[in-house]
This record gives C-alpha cells, structure tokens and sequence, in this order.
C-alpha cells in the first residue's frame, strides 16, 4: 500500500513539474515573440525613414513561368502524339531620384510570352514558339515640388510591342499638369495638356491626337512581398474612339534567397487596336469593320510562375 501511494505521490509531482515547466514554456514563447514584434516595428521605422532621405532608390522584380509537355500515343486526347510549352517573362524596374526640391521617377514594365503546340500527326501545322503576351512600357516622370504632396510636372510613356510589330503600332505620351503624392508609394499624375503620338507603318486607323492624361502608380515592398499596380489612362479630347487605358499589375513573394512565387495580369482597353484586328481578320462577304461596328472586347492578360527579387 505504501507503495502505491508513493507512486502515485510521485505521479503528481512529475505531473505537477511538467505543467509548470509548460506554462514557463509558453510564457517565455510569449514574451518571445512580444520582442520579435517589437524588434520589427522598430526596423520598419528605420526602413520608412531610409525611404524619405534624398537621392536615388533602384529596384527590380521579374516572373518567368515555364510550361512543356509531350505525348505518344496517348489515344484519349485529339491529338495522341504532340508536344506543347508555354514560356513567359516578366520584369519591373524603377529607377526614382528624390530631392528637397523635385523628383524624378523613371520605370520599365516587359510581360513577353511565347506558346506552342506541335501535332506530330500533322506536317501541315505550325510547330514553332507564336508570341502570345508582347507588352513593353517605359516612363519618366520629373516634377517640381510645390509643396510636400503636390508638384508641377511632365510625364513622358511610350507603349509598344516587341516581338511581332516593334513600333507598329507604338504610342508616345508627352505632357504637362500635376502629380500628387497622397503617400510615399503612390503617386497620381493628372496632366490635362498630353498629346497621344501614336506610330504606325501603311494605312492604319491609328490617329494621333491631343488629351488628358491620368496615370496612379503604387509600388511597395513589405519584407518577403512585391507588389506594384500601374493605371494609364489617356482620354482623347477629339474622339473617345482614340481614347484607351492600360492596368497592369504585378505580385512576388520572396522564399528563398530573392525567388519566390510571381503572378501578373493585366487589362486593357483600346479601340483603335480592336479595330485593327477586325480589318485584318474580317471573313469575305462580312460588312467592313468601322469604329461604330467594331466589337471592342476587353483584352487581358496573366502570368503565373517562379518570382526573382533584386
């Protein structure tokens, strides 16, 4: 008997000095933690203050997304013997100069992908990479600050493709008016006088014309993510036909060593480019496409794949 109670005397001891032991555990992981966070608050601080110095802030982010595949003789599918891959790229870079007195902010946006499908069964199909994504984008704001949100400034954009038709059709932005920066990352350019310079080769609906141009930019890195979303807009003032606007916007989240995961996806909204289309796709015996006719769909585009962090 006296055994049993020594046992079990024991028993609640050991029990007793483990659950102390755990709620000492938990209570210094707490504390931990508690300084962990604290710590990071602080190193937060320390980065928004390094942002607001003057001089120059550089930085880049990519995507690329890689996709092949292959069958023989796989019988369930429409075509048993064939291959296929999709290839895209993606690339954001800044380059932005502050000082006391102006600003200059100069970015570059590339989305380029490729796409195949090669139906070995077929002699007669086109086995080769087609371009599937083509956008290129450069942009240099400079402004004069008149005071801490607001400037004077004059923005510079040219859009284009690069793969198919370089310059065919390329666009050219060139315009005065203000910039506000309502917070450190984003900036919202409102510029009534901009004149649309639109290129192109042959005849071509492409028209050039003077309007107001809007552009709202936001990039930010938060410790392991990426982030940028990029709104242009030009509305023209001789004929929304020749207006358009383009919203690209780009996710990366750092794992390991600057890769991670990226997603981009982009909209767009371009009369004088649907139009275009339809002209150069339109079936024998169909009414010729015109602005008024056009069917001037939304276009879109997306990326997902490994992420690169400069």
């Amino acid at each position: 008997m006296r055994r049993v109670v020594l046992a079990l005397i024991v028993f609640m001891g050991f029990q007793l000095g483990y659950s102390q032991t755990l709620e000492e555990l938990n209570a210094e992981k707490k504390l931990k933690t508690d300084s962990i966070a604290a710590l990071q608050g602080r190193v937060d601080a320390i980065q928004k203050k390094i942002k607001a110095l003057p001089g120059w802030k550089t930085g880049a982010f990519g995507t690329v997304g890689l996709s092949l595949s292959g069958f023989n003789n796989w019988y369930s599918k429409g075509a048993p013997n064939s291959s296929s891959g999709n290839i895209g790229v993606t690339a954001n870079v800044y380059a932005n100069l502050k000082q006391e007195k102006f600003f200059w902010r100069n970015s570059l946006n590339v989305n380029l992908g490729w796409v195949k499908f090669d139906d070995k069964d077929n002699p007669d199909d086109d086995d080769s990479f087609r371009s599937a994504t083509d956008v290129f984008s450069l942009t240099s704001l400079y402004g004069r600050n008149l005071s801490n949100k607001l400037a004077i400034s004059a923005l510079g954009e040219y859009r284009t493709t690069i793969i198919d038709n370089f310059n065919d059709p390329g666009y050219l932005d060139f315009g005065v008016g203000a910039t506000w920066t309502p917070i450190t990352d984003l900036i919202v350019v409102i510029h009534p006088l901009n004149y649309n310079f639109v290129f192109s080769s042959g005849e071509s609906v492409f028209e050039s014309s003077m309007g107001a141009k809007i552009v709202a930019d936001y990039t930010r890195q938060l410790g392991k993510v990426n982030f940028k979303t990029n709104l242009s807009m030009f509305q023209s003032y001789k004929s929304s036909d020749f207006s358009n606007w383009t919203w690209t916007n780009s996710f990366g989240y750092t794992l390991w060593k600057g890769i991670g995961l990226g997603f981009e996806f982009g909209l767009r909204d371009n009369k004088q480019e649907a139009l275009t289309y339809a002209i150069n796709n339109v079936d024998v015996g169909d009414p010729t496409p015109t602005f008024d006719n056009v069917d001037n769909d939304l276009q879109t585009y997306w990326l997902l794949g490994l992420n690169y962090s400069f």
